[in-house]
Protein backbone atom coordinates (compact mmCIF):
# COMPACT_ATOMS: atom_id res chain seq x y z
CA UNK A 1 0.00 0.00 0.00
CA UNK A 2 1.03 3.61 -0.53
CA UNK A 3 1.11 6.38 2.04
CA UNK A 4 -2.22 7.58 3.39
CA UNK A 5 -4.39 9.17 0.70
CA UNK A 6 -7.55 11.22 1.13
CA UNK A 7 -10.68 9.22 1.85
CA UNK A 8 -12.87 8.53 -1.16
CA UNK A 9 -16.47 9.65 -1.36
CA UNK A 10 -17.87 6.37 -2.65
CA UNK A 11 -21.11 8.07 -3.66
CA UNK A 12 -19.05 9.86 -6.32
CA UNK A 13 -18.22 6.50 -7.94
CA UNK A 14 -20.73 6.26 -10.77
CA UNK A 15 -19.74 2.99 -12.47
CA UNK A 16 -17.30 0.14 -11.99
CA UNK A 17 -14.70 1.72 -14.26
CA UNK A 18 -14.40 4.62 -11.82
CA UNK A 19 -12.81 2.33 -9.24
CA UNK A 20 -9.72 1.46 -11.27
CA UNK A 21 -7.91 4.83 -11.24
CA UNK A 22 -8.67 5.12 -7.53
CA UNK A 23 -7.15 1.69 -6.94
CA UNK A 24 -4.11 2.52 -9.03
CA UNK A 25 -3.38 5.51 -6.78
CA UNK A 26 -3.46 3.26 -3.73
CA UNK A 27 -1.55 0.21 -4.96
CA UNK A 28 2.15 -0.04 -5.60
CA UNK A 29 2.95 0.01 -9.33
CA UNK A 30 4.05 -3.63 -9.73
CA UNK A 31 1.07 -4.84 -7.67
CA UNK A 32 -1.34 -2.85 -9.81
CA UNK A 33 0.24 -4.19 -13.00
CA UNK A 34 0.05 -7.75 -11.68
CA UNK A 35 -3.72 -7.46 -11.23
CA UNK A 36 -4.43 -5.34 -14.30
CA UNK A 37 -2.19 -7.22 -16.69
CA UNK A 38 -2.75 -10.12 -19.02
CA UNK A 39 -0.62 -12.52 -21.04
CA UNK A 40 1.60 -11.83 -24.06
CA UNK A 41 0.14 -8.84 -25.99
CA UNK A 42 -3.00 -8.75 -23.82
CA UNK A 43 -5.26 -9.22 -26.84
CA UNK A 44 -7.62 -11.60 -25.06
CA UNK A 45 -7.60 -9.30 -22.03
CA UNK A 46 -8.85 -6.38 -24.10
CA UNK A 47 -11.32 -8.43 -26.11
CA UNK A 48 -12.85 -9.81 -22.92
CA UNK A 49 -14.37 -6.40 -22.23
CA UNK A 50 -15.07 -5.40 -25.82
CA UNK A 51 -16.81 -8.65 -26.75
CA UNK A 52 -19.67 -8.07 -24.31
CA UNK A 53 -20.14 -4.58 -25.76
CA UNK A 54 -20.69 -5.90 -29.28
CA UNK A 55 -24.00 -7.56 -28.44
CA UNK A 56 -27.20 -5.64 -29.09
CA UNK A 57 -30.51 -5.92 -27.26
CA UNK A 58 -34.00 -6.16 -28.73
CA UNK A 59 -36.21 -4.79 -25.93
CA UNK A 60 -39.88 -5.56 -25.41
CA UNK A 61 -42.36 -2.82 -24.53
CA UNK A 62 -45.64 -2.40 -22.66
CA UNK A 63 -44.61 -4.91 -20.01
CA UNK A 64 -45.56 -4.37 -16.37
CA UNK A 65 -42.18 -3.75 -14.77
CA UNK A 66 -43.35 -2.07 -11.57
CA UNK A 67 -41.84 -4.97 -9.60
CA UNK A 68 -38.59 -6.59 -10.71
CA UNK A 69 -37.01 -9.69 -9.19
CA UNK A 70 -33.20 -9.64 -9.48
CA UNK A 71 -32.57 -12.89 -7.62
CA UNK A 72 -30.54 -15.64 -9.23
CA UNK A 73 -29.23 -19.04 -8.25
CA UNK A 74 -25.92 -20.84 -7.92
CA UNK A 75 -25.83 -24.58 -7.24
CA UNK A 76 -29.55 -24.62 -6.52
CA UNK A 77 -29.44 -21.88 -3.87
CA UNK A 78 -31.08 -18.49 -4.32
CA UNK A 79 -29.17 -15.22 -3.94
CA UNK A 80 -30.22 -11.58 -4.27
CA UNK A 81 -28.27 -11.23 -7.52
CA UNK A 82 -26.89 -13.59 -10.19
CA UNK A 83 -23.31 -12.49 -9.44
CA UNK A 84 -20.47 -13.81 -7.28
CA UNK A 85 -16.96 -12.65 -6.40
CA UNK A 86 -14.43 -14.49 -8.56
CA UNK A 87 -11.32 -16.01 -6.98
CA UNK A 88 -8.43 -13.53 -7.05
CA UNK A 89 -4.93 -13.74 -5.66
CA UNK A 90 -3.24 -11.85 -2.84
CA UNK A 91 -5.91 -9.34 -1.91
CA UNK A 92 -3.66 -7.86 0.76
CA UNK A 93 -2.06 -5.98 -2.15
CA UNK A 94 -5.34 -4.06 -2.39
CA UNK A 95 -6.28 -3.64 1.27
CA UNK A 96 -4.82 -4.66 4.65
CA UNK A 97 -8.04 -6.57 5.41
CA UNK A 98 -7.42 -8.66 2.31
CA UNK A 99 -9.87 -11.47 1.58
CA UNK A 100 -11.69 -11.00 4.89
CA UNK A 101 -12.59 -7.46 3.86
CA UNK A 102 -13.73 -8.61 0.41
CA UNK A 103 -15.82 -11.37 1.97
CA UNK A 104 -17.40 -8.92 4.39
CA UNK A 105 -18.51 -6.70 1.52
CA UNK A 106 -19.90 -9.64 -0.44
CA UNK A 107 -21.67 -11.03 2.61
CA UNK A 108 -23.26 -7.65 3.35
CA UNK A 109 -24.91 -7.79 -0.07
CA UNK A 110 -25.70 -11.51 0.08
CA UNK A 111 -23.57 -12.68 -2.86
CA UNK A 112 -21.14 -15.64 -2.89
CA UNK A 113 -17.40 -15.19 -2.47
CA UNK A 114 -14.76 -17.54 -3.88
CA UNK A 115 -11.42 -17.80 -2.05
CA UNK A 116 -8.32 -18.39 -4.15
CA UNK A 117 -5.59 -20.88 -3.30
CA UNK A 118 -3.32 -17.88 -3.94
CA UNK A 119 -4.94 -15.86 -1.16
CA UNK A 120 -3.24 -13.64 1.38
CA UNK A 121 -5.04 -15.44 4.23
CA UNK A 122 -5.59 -18.98 5.38
CA UNK A 123 -8.82 -20.86 4.77
CA UNK A 124 -9.69 -20.80 8.45
CA UNK A 125 -9.03 -17.08 8.97
CA UNK A 126 -11.25 -16.16 6.03
CA UNK A 127 -14.02 -18.43 7.28
CA UNK A 128 -13.87 -16.86 10.73
CA UNK A 129 -14.36 -13.40 9.22
CA UNK A 130 -17.92 -14.20 8.08
CA UNK A 131 -19.00 -17.64 9.32
CA UNK A 132 -22.50 -17.47 7.80
CA UNK A 133 -21.48 -16.13 4.39
CA UNK A 134 -21.65 -18.17 1.19
CA UNK A 135 -18.04 -19.18 0.58
CA UNK A 136 -16.47 -21.33 -2.12
CA UNK A 137 -12.86 -22.52 -2.34
CA UNK A 138 -10.87 -22.35 -5.57
CA UNK A 139 -8.24 -25.07 -5.89
CA UNK A 140 -4.89 -25.17 -7.63
CA UNK A 141 -3.36 -28.61 -7.34
CA UNK A 142 -0.07 -27.62 -5.71
CA UNK A 143 2.35 -29.39 -3.41
CA UNK A 144 1.18 -32.81 -4.58
CA UNK A 145 -2.20 -34.50 -4.46
CA UNK A 146 -2.02 -35.20 -0.74
CA UNK A 147 -1.48 -31.52 0.14
CA UNK A 148 -4.21 -30.45 -2.28
CA UNK A 149 -6.61 -32.94 -0.75
CA UNK A 150 -5.76 -31.55 2.69
CA UNK A 151 -6.67 -28.04 1.52
CA UNK A 152 -10.01 -29.25 0.18
CA UNK A 153 -10.80 -31.02 3.43
CA UNK A 154 -9.84 -27.93 5.43
CA UNK A 155 -12.20 -25.87 3.29
CA UNK A 156 -15.05 -28.30 3.83
CA UNK A 157 -14.42 -28.37 7.57
CA UNK A 158 -14.41 -24.55 7.62
CA UNK A 159 -17.86 -24.36 6.07
CA UNK A 160 -17.06 -23.62 2.44
CA UNK A 161 -19.90 -24.86 0.27
CA UNK A 162 -18.33 -25.54 -3.12
CA UNK A 163 -14.99 -26.53 -4.63
CA UNK A 164 -13.90 -24.62 -7.74
CA UNK A 165 -11.11 -26.45 -9.59
CA UNK A 166 -9.12 -24.25 -11.98
CA UNK A 167 -8.13 -26.31 -15.03
CA UNK A 168 -6.57 -23.75 -17.39
CA UNK A 169 -3.23 -23.34 -15.63
CA UNK A 170 -0.95 -26.31 -16.40
CA UNK A 171 1.77 -23.64 -16.60
CA UNK A 172 1.72 -19.89 -16.08
CA UNK A 173 0.99 -17.66 -19.06
CA UNK A 174 3.61 -15.23 -20.27
CA UNK A 175 3.14 -12.19 -18.02
CA UNK A 176 5.36 -9.50 -19.54
CA UNK A 177 4.10 -6.67 -17.33
CA UNK A 178 5.38 -8.60 -14.33
CA UNK A 179 8.75 -9.18 -16.00
CA UNK A 180 9.15 -5.48 -16.71
CA UNK A 181 7.97 -4.29 -13.29
CA UNK A 182 10.05 -6.75 -11.29
CA UNK A 183 6.94 -7.90 -9.48
CA UNK A 184 7.66 -10.00 -6.41
CA UNK A 185 4.90 -12.38 -5.40
CA UNK A 186 3.70 -11.53 -1.88
CA UNK A 187 3.15 -14.08 0.87
CA UNK A 188 0.43 -16.61 0.05
CA UNK A 189 0.06 -19.00 2.98
CA UNK A 190 -1.61 -21.84 1.10
CA UNK A 191 0.83 -21.71 -1.82
CA UNK A 192 3.79 -21.16 0.49
CA UNK A 193 2.85 -24.28 2.41
CA UNK A 194 3.05 -26.40 -0.72
CA UNK A 195 6.82 -26.80 -0.96
CA UNK A 196 10.29 -25.66 -0.01
CA UNK A 197 11.88 -22.31 -0.84
CA UNK A 198 12.70 -23.37 -4.39
CA UNK A 199 9.11 -24.21 -5.25
CA UNK A 200 7.24 -21.54 -3.30
CA UNK A 201 4.54 -19.35 -4.78
CA UNK A 202 4.70 -19.19 -8.58
CA UNK A 203 7.09 -22.11 -8.77
CA UNK A 204 4.74 -24.39 -6.90
CA UNK A 205 2.00 -23.69 -9.42
CA UNK A 206 4.09 -25.68 -11.88
CA UNK A 207 2.94 -28.69 -9.87
CA UNK A 208 -0.30 -28.55 -11.84
CA UNK A 209 1.71 -29.69 -14.87
CA UNK A 210 3.88 -32.15 -12.96
CA UNK A 211 0.77 -33.79 -11.53
CA UNK A 212 -0.43 -34.56 -15.07
CA UNK A 213 -4.01 -33.55 -14.37
CA UNK A 214 -6.56 -35.18 -16.67
CA UNK A 215 -10.30 -35.78 -16.72
CA UNK A 216 -9.63 -38.95 -14.75
CA UNK A 217 -8.01 -36.77 -12.07
CA UNK A 218 -11.19 -34.71 -11.86
CA UNK A 219 -13.07 -37.78 -10.66
CA UNK A 220 -10.46 -38.31 -7.94
CA UNK A 221 -10.65 -34.68 -6.79
CA UNK A 222 -14.42 -34.90 -6.73
CA UNK A 223 -14.12 -37.82 -4.29
CA UNK A 224 -12.09 -35.79 -1.79
CA UNK A 225 -15.15 -34.13 -0.25
CA UNK A 226 -18.91 -33.90 -0.38
CA UNK A 227 -18.69 -30.39 -1.84
CA UNK A 228 -20.18 -29.82 -5.29
CA UNK A 229 -17.35 -29.58 -7.83
CA UNK A 230 -17.13 -26.66 -10.23
CA UNK A 231 -14.59 -26.69 -13.07
CA UNK A 232 -13.24 -23.26 -14.01
CA UNK A 233 -11.45 -22.39 -17.23
CA UNK A 234 -13.53 -24.05 -19.96
CA UNK A 235 -13.76 -22.52 -23.45
CA UNK A 236 -14.18 -25.58 -25.68
CA UNK A 237 -17.61 -27.20 -26.17
CA UNK A 238 -15.85 -30.58 -26.29
CA UNK A 239 -14.30 -29.95 -22.86
CA UNK A 240 -17.64 -28.71 -21.56
CA UNK A 241 -19.25 -31.99 -22.58
CA UNK A 242 -16.47 -33.97 -20.88
CA UNK A 243 -16.93 -31.91 -17.72
CA UNK A 244 -20.65 -32.65 -17.69
CA UNK A 245 -19.94 -36.36 -18.22
CA UNK A 246 -17.54 -36.20 -15.25
CA UNK A 247 -20.44 -35.14 -13.05
CA UNK A 248 -19.41 -31.60 -12.22
CA UNK A 249 -22.06 -29.34 -10.74
CA UNK A 250 -21.08 -26.31 -12.79
CA UNK A 251 -18.65 -25.04 -15.42
CA UNK A 252 -17.08 -21.59 -15.47
CA UNK A 253 -16.45 -20.31 -18.99
CA UNK A 254 -13.27 -18.34 -18.42
CA UNK A 255 -10.01 -17.13 -19.97
CA UNK A 256 -8.40 -16.73 -16.52
CA UNK A 257 -8.78 -12.98 -16.91
CA UNK A 258 -6.80 -13.04 -20.15
CA UNK A 259 -3.77 -14.08 -18.12
CA UNK A 260 -3.03 -17.49 -19.64
CA UNK A 261 -3.22 -18.13 -23.41
CA UNK A 262 -3.37 -14.89 -25.36
CA UNK A 263 -5.51 -14.86 -28.52
CA UNK A 264 -7.81 -17.42 -26.93
CA UNK A 265 -11.48 -16.99 -27.71
CA UNK A 266 -13.17 -14.59 -25.29
CA UNK A 267 -15.62 -15.84 -22.69
CA UNK A 268 -18.70 -14.22 -24.29
CA UNK A 269 -17.84 -15.74 -27.66
CA UNK A 270 -17.33 -19.19 -26.11
CA UNK A 271 -20.40 -19.11 -23.88
CA UNK A 272 -23.19 -20.10 -26.28
CA UNK A 273 -21.25 -23.10 -27.59
CA UNK A 274 -20.55 -24.33 -24.07
CA UNK A 275 -24.20 -23.94 -23.07
CA UNK A 276 -25.28 -25.94 -26.09
CA UNK A 277 -22.73 -28.70 -25.43
CA UNK A 278 -23.72 -29.04 -21.78
CA UNK A 279 -27.42 -29.21 -22.68
CA UNK A 280 -28.66 -28.73 -19.13
CA UNK A 281 -26.46 -31.39 -17.54
CA UNK A 282 -24.80 -28.83 -15.23
CA UNK A 283 -24.88 -25.12 -14.55
CA UNK A 284 -22.83 -22.79 -16.73
CA UNK A 285 -21.26 -19.70 -15.19
CA UNK A 286 -19.04 -17.15 -16.90
CA UNK A 287 -16.39 -14.63 -15.98
CA UNK A 288 -14.07 -12.24 -17.77
CA UNK A 289 -14.65 -8.65 -18.80
CA UNK A 290 -17.85 -8.05 -16.85
CA UNK A 291 -17.98 -4.30 -16.29
CA UNK A 292 -21.67 -3.43 -16.54
CA UNK A 293 -25.03 -4.75 -15.48
CA UNK A 294 -25.69 -4.91 -19.22
CA UNK A 295 -22.87 -7.47 -19.48
CA UNK A 296 -24.50 -9.58 -16.78
CA UNK A 297 -27.81 -9.60 -18.64
CA UNK A 298 -26.06 -10.41 -21.92
CA UNK A 299 -24.42 -13.41 -20.23
CA UNK A 300 -27.76 -14.64 -18.93
CA UNK A 301 -29.36 -14.15 -22.35
CA UNK A 302 -26.60 -16.32 -23.84
CA UNK A 303 -27.50 -19.09 -21.40
CA UNK A 304 -25.31 -18.55 -18.34
CA UNK A 305 -26.76 -19.38 -14.94
CA UNK A 306 -24.64 -16.81 -13.17
CA UNK A 307 -21.68 -14.47 -13.53
CA UNK A 308 -18.40 -14.12 -11.62
CA UNK A 309 -16.86 -10.66 -11.34
CA UNK A 310 -13.16 -10.20 -10.69
CA UNK A 311 -11.04 -7.09 -11.27
CA UNK A 312 -13.80 -4.51 -10.62
CA UNK A 313 -14.26 -5.91 -7.12
CA UNK A 314 -10.49 -5.93 -6.60
CA UNK A 315 -10.33 -2.25 -7.54
CA UNK A 316 -13.31 -1.51 -5.30
CA UNK A 317 -11.54 -3.24 -2.40
CA UNK A 318 -8.43 -1.13 -2.97
CA UNK A 319 -10.45 2.06 -3.22
CA UNK A 320 -12.74 1.62 -0.23
CA UNK A 321 -12.37 -1.72 1.53
CA UNK A 322 -15.59 -3.41 2.49
CA UNK A 323 -17.59 -0.27 1.73
CA UNK A 324 -16.04 -0.12 -1.74
CA UNK A 325 -17.07 -3.69 -2.45
CA UNK A 326 -20.59 -2.97 -1.23
CA UNK A 327 -20.74 0.09 -3.49
CA UNK A 328 -19.59 -1.97 -6.48
CA UNK A 329 -22.32 -4.55 -5.89
CA UNK A 330 -24.88 -1.78 -5.50
CA UNK A 331 -23.86 -0.27 -8.82
CA UNK A 332 -24.25 -3.59 -10.59
CA UNK A 333 -27.60 -4.19 -8.90
CA UNK A 334 -28.93 -0.80 -9.94
CA UNK A 335 -27.71 -1.25 -13.51
CA UNK A 336 -29.28 -4.69 -13.79
CA UNK A 337 -32.61 -3.48 -12.42
CA UNK A 338 -32.72 -0.48 -14.72
CA UNK A 339 -31.80 -2.53 -17.78
CA UNK A 340 -34.40 -5.18 -16.98
CA UNK A 341 -37.10 -2.51 -16.83
CA UNK A 342 -35.98 -1.14 -20.19
CA UNK A 343 -35.86 -4.65 -21.66
CA UNK A 344 -39.40 -5.32 -20.45
CA UNK A 345 -38.59 -8.30 -18.21
CA UNK A 346 -39.66 -8.71 -14.59
CA UNK A 347 -37.42 -11.61 -13.52
CA UNK A 348 -34.16 -13.13 -14.62
CA UNK A 349 -35.93 -16.20 -15.95
CA UNK A 350 -37.32 -13.93 -18.65
CA UNK A 351 -33.86 -12.97 -19.87
CA UNK A 352 -33.35 -15.15 -22.93
CA UNK A 353 -31.71 -15.17 -26.33
CA UNK A 354 -34.81 -13.53 -27.81
CA UNK A 355 -33.60 -10.28 -26.24
CA UNK A 356 -30.40 -10.30 -28.32
CA UNK A 357 -30.17 -9.36 -31.96
CA UNK A 358 -29.36 -12.36 -34.16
Amino acid sequence: MTDVLPAIDLDSVVNLADFEPLARERMRGPAYDYVAGGAWDEITLGESVEAWQRYRFVPRVLSDVRSIDLSGSFLGRRFPLPIAVAPMAAQAMAHPGAEAEMLAGAAARGIPFCLSTSSSMTIEDVAAAAPEAERWFQLYVVGGMAYSREMVQRAEAAGFRALVLTVDLPVLGRRERDQRSGFVVPPMPLIDGAGDERTRRYGSLEDQRSQGLTWETVAEIRSWSSLPLVVKGILSPADASLAAEAGVAAIVVSTHGGRQLDRAISSPHALAGVVEAVDGRCEVWVDGGIRRGLDVLTALALGATGVLVGRPFYWALAAGGRAGVERAVDILRDEIELAMALLGVRELGGVSGDLLAG
